[in-house]
């Protein structure tokens, strides 16, 4: 390839990534808006929980069409797509009248803002391989690790945002206001972005979006109970916990959630150096049982917290303490799948296998915020935790079924899938 065309890519892989900052903020704010501005309105914590259940469930039927979309169209196509969709679903809850804010439209409204949000993320992911070297395994890590981390971290601020904004100018003002941010990163990513992100095929067939290749399919079902793991506490039963047990503001809560996912994304971000430091060779990259031992590891922090609820220690000492360790392992972990699902992705269909693997990473968010809400109402936040400690355990489990060494990448990336 040459230089003109990779200098192209980078500056087009540039503006999406951008473009899929500006998504990330506004996704991570719009959740606690609707998260804390129905809770407060007397909803239960399953009845908090209904409302994101659209915005998973069409996160999985993204992934899986978006991958194909891709395929065919490119992914400038996808990406404009997401943004234009993000617009109208935070316009949805801005623009219409107070009485129209009643469950079955706020889903409605989230179920776009989900589309919106994988069609975006599966664009920027894909778009990695395309720029990377074939065979720069490193830096393809250190790229894939960079740019995860800094999409969590931008989520935690969109926390901190959503908090801050229910609490200074209300809930609709605040919808108008990440909206307007998202329309100007549509309209500067159309305005300077120069010819396509990869070539689109015409000839890809939906059918191919179903991966046959076993290390994809083994990693996406360990994805899939990682982030169950991760949401079947955090999504629902910890926010209203710290809210009506230990009495927290929505100013706290969301300052709270946002420090924890910077941090998180940072560690992300950082991973390679983690786990170099942790006892891997230079230039060493994770494979299989890096994802496998990281997830054994990862499963003793929720015990330990229910445990320690149970005991009646300190609750906010255990849950914030806990919270940072359970943050800087799954980071890791997360870290650690990210890289090896563009390692194992077959190169003629890199946007089908990504759109796959997420499409299971969906399926995961979906279960956790459905049994968050539902184990909370049931048996408090301990049950959640203990949800928790048992899908790492599984995630593990799958995870040393994974290849220990990657295989071998195939011939010359194909760019018309990416």
């Amino acid at each position: 390839m040459s230089a003109s065309r990779r200098a192209g890519d980078l500056r087009n892989y540039v503006l999406v990534t951008g473009a899929y900052w500006a998504d990330t903020l506004a996704d991570g704010a719009s959740r606690v808006l609707v998260l804390f501005y129905f809770y407060e309105l007397g909803y239960s914590p399953l009845a908090v929980a209904s409302l994101f259940l659209f915005y998973e469930f069409f996160g999985i039927v993204t992934n899986l069409v978006g991958g194909w979309l891709a395929a065919r169209m490119g992914l400038k196509a996808t990406l404009f797509m997401g943004l234009g969709v993000q617009v109208c679903a935070l316009g949805m809850l801005a623009l219409v009248p107070e009485a129209w804010l009643v469950v079955a439209f706020v889903m409605a409204a989230q179920a776009l803002s989900g589309i919106a949000k994988d069609l975006t993320k599966m664009s920027s992911k894909s778009a990695v391989k395309l720029v990377v070297p074939k065979d720069a395994n490193s830096t393809l890590f250190r790229w894939v690790a960079l740019l995860t981390g800094s999409k969590n971290a931008l989520k935690g601020v969109g926390f901190f945002a959503g908090g801050l904004l229910l609490t200074v100018v209300g809930f609709q003002t605040a919808m108008l206001l990440l909206a307007g941010m998202v329309l100007s990163a549509l309209l500067v990513t159309a305005t300077l972005m120069r010819g396509e992100l990869g070539r689109p095929d015409r000839r890809a067939r939906f059918g191919q979006m179903f991966s046959n290749n076993p290390a994809v399919n083994m990693l996406a079902g360990a994805r899939l109970f990682l982030f169950a793991s991760r949401d079947v506490w955090f999504v629902v039963g910890l926010p209203v916990y710290l809210r009506s047990v230990l009495g927290w503001s929505f100013w706290e809560v969301g300052t709270f959630l946002a420090v924890w996912v910077i941090g998180y994304g940072a560690v992300q971000a950082s991973a390679p150096r983690f786990l170099r430091r942790g006892g891997d060779k230079a230039g060493a990259q994770p494979d299989g049982r890096s994802a496998a031992w990281l997830a054994f590891v990862l499963a003793a922090f929720p015990a330990g917290i229910a445990i320690a609820l149970t005991a009646d220690l300190d609750p906010a000492i255990v849950l914030v303490g806990g919270l940072i360790v359970f943050g800087v392992v799954f980071a890791m972990n997360s870290a650690v799948h990210s890289y090896l699902i563009l390692f194992y992705a077959d190169d003629d269909k890199v946007a089908m296998n990504v759109g796959f693997y997420y499409m299971a990473n969906a399926a995961g968010r979906l279960t956790g915020t459905v049994l968050s809400g539902a184990l909370y109402q049931w048996q408090g936040l301990t049950a959640c935790l203990w949800a928790s400690c048992l899908f790492v355990l599984v995630a593990a489990c799958m995870s040393l079924l994974l290849p220990s060494t990657p295989a071998r990448r195939r011939s010359a990336p194909a760019v018309s899938s990416a």
